[in-house]
């Protein structure tokens, strides 16, 4: 799909270091504790289960999971509000930034610090959003044929393959049934959410803006309360080489 960035890939390609693993779970932490406010059972909350898978595939420990499911129940923790910034980063490429806070007046000038440390701005709300989608998103180990076959017949909207496994794409609406559709095909999931898919591609081909944008992302990954970003730019592979 035209759409498709290789941000995410770039992201898992980086993998979680040890040293910032605390960091990892708490931003997973903060989507559990912000899922569980619809239910805390994983079964009939499907937002939950997602934010739940997630934090397994990191090897989060089931203590912390449930601790922050219980987060829900405690009446004297502090309250967690989902933010989402939107911004415009080097050489004009769009940037949405999600975030899970229960201080917005922390939030917001560590957000707007690493866009203008590294050559960027935040923009208005909705003037960024809108060059994008709102799509679920699916992961499966496999590829080839087989994958694509099923993912088909599971109802995937699009499907881009990718060195590490198949990328499937569905309406918001339908991604559990697609889900569950898919792991009755034998597919292994490896990640499932909704997520913000750019419409179009922004291809940096500069060595040096790219470097900034790349500087840039890891600014605003490197923020506990940030949980997700959502760019719409394309960096060529012979470009991310001259960078590695």
């Amino acid at each position: 799909m035209s759409g498709h960035s290789k941000w995410s890939t770039i992201k898992r390609q980086k993998g979680a270091k040890d040293a910032v693993r605390g960091a990892v779970f708490t931003k997973l932490g903060n989507a559990i504790a912000i899922a569980a406010r619809s239910g805390t059972d994983p079964e009939t909350n499907f937002a939950l289960r997602l934010a739940v898978d997630k934090a397994k595939s990191a090897n989060m420990p089931m203590a912390n999971i449930q601790r922050a499911i219980d987060r829900q129940k405690d009446k004297d923790a502090a309250q967690l509000q989902e933010v989402l910034y939107e911004g415009y980063g080097p050489g004009g490429v769009a940037i949405m930034v999600e975030c899970m806070t229960d201080n917005i007046n922390r939030t917001y000038p560590d957000v707007r610090l690493a866009f203008t440390k590294h050559g960027g701005s935040l923009a208005e709300k909705g003037s960024v959003a809108f060059q994008f989608d709102r799509r679920g998103l699916i992961r499966v180990e496999e590829k080839g044929d087989n994958a694509l076959e099923a993912a088909i017949e599971a109802g995937a909207e699009d499907i881009v393959e990718e060195d590490d496994g198949t990328l499937i794409y569905t309406d918001p609406k339908d991604l559990n049934t697609v889900r569950l559709n898919i792991v009755n095909g034998g597919l292994k999931i490896l990640d499932a959410e909704l997520s913000y898919v750019p419409k179009t591609n922004v291809e940096v081909a500069d060595v040096s803006t790219a470097g900034k944008i790349l500087r840039l992302m890891d600014a605003l990954e490197d923020i506990d309360d940030v949980v997700n970003t959502h760019v719409n730019f394309d960096i060529p592979e012979a470009i991310l080489a001259q960078l590695a």
